[in-house]
């Protein structure tokens, strides 16, 4: 395995659905940061501002931008994260599906709502993993993840970050959205230095709260696929999109535009 992590960290990732990698960035914070703000000067397509007018601070995402900045492609191709994702995942290949920014300015009151990234996605599989890497000190707006949820038998329903609204048209599939902190769940939450990194399961519960402190808080992740994904059929439009894909359900996604980053 990649020097930076040893078997407990992949057994940790195993059972529970997150561990912390400490450093896995660290060598490349500041072309991060410099990719962020790149990012936020030129957004694209995706890019969303997730409040409402009167509401406090600023809570920028954006995504699917490693093609055309050069630091966020570079991170993904050279950095350990693809090694040790192969690791985590137990996988012998590691390969891209895609990068992800988020930016909380100080007094940004609204919290990252409660979800599970998987049902946005069009890829299924038990190998998977997503690295979010706090680009600032971070010690009271960092991920929030509820242990063992990657396990649940149903996926929590996606909605809309801003209107609160279901993604799909129908949520007969899901189960409702929980309150981890009302019903007791373990909930694991770090203090993070630049360049640590959550690694999560992609059906791991999780969540931030908003940023009270007087330094913004930028994260950088990058989400990655192992051997057993596959493309599956949505009932309604993902998040990404990536429209024309031209992918049938059960199939590899094309290496042409999910580069394979890391194979044994």
């Amino acid at each position: 395995m990649h020097p930076l992590i040893i078997e407990d960290h992949i057994d940790t990732y195993q059972r529970d659905g997150v561990v912390l990698i400490k450093g896995l960035f660290a060598p490349w914070v500041d072309a991060l940061r410099d990719g962020v703000a790149e990012n936020m000067a030129k957004p694209g397509p995706y890019a969303a501002e997730n409040l409402h007018d009167g509401e406090a601070g600023r809570f920028f995402d954006d995504y699917c931008n490693w093609d055309r900045i050069a630091s966020f492609e570079a991170v993904a191709r050279q950095s350990a994260a693809a090694e040790v994702g192969a690791d985590l995942m137990q996988s012998q290949s590691c390969q891209l599906f895609h990068d992800h920014i988020l930016v909380k300015e100080p007094g940004t009151s609204k919290p990252t709502p409660w979800h599970q990234d998987s049902p946005y996605y069009f890829v299924e599989g038990e190998q998977t993993v997503s690295f979010w890497s706090a680009l600032d000190p971070v010690r009271e707006a960092s991920l929030r993840c509820v242990v063992g949820s990657h396990k649940w038998p149903r996926a929590v329903v996606p909605t809309r970050w801003l209107s609160e609204t279901d993604f799909y048209p129908d949520e007969k599939d899901f189960m409702p959205v929980p309150d981890p902190d009302a019903e007791g769940m373990r909930v694991v939450e770090f203090e993070m230095e630049p360049g640590d990194a959550v690694a999560f399961h992609y059906r791991t519960l999780h969540g931030a709260r908003g940023n009270d402190a007087k330094a913004r808080r930028r994260a950088f992740s990058l989400r990655l696929l192992g051997d057993d994904t596959r493309y599956v059929a949505r009932p309604g439009k993902t998040s990404p999109p990536f429209p024309g894909h031209d992918m049938v359900p059960g199939q590899k996604l094309r290496e042409d535009w999910f580069p394979v980053l890391f194979r044994r």
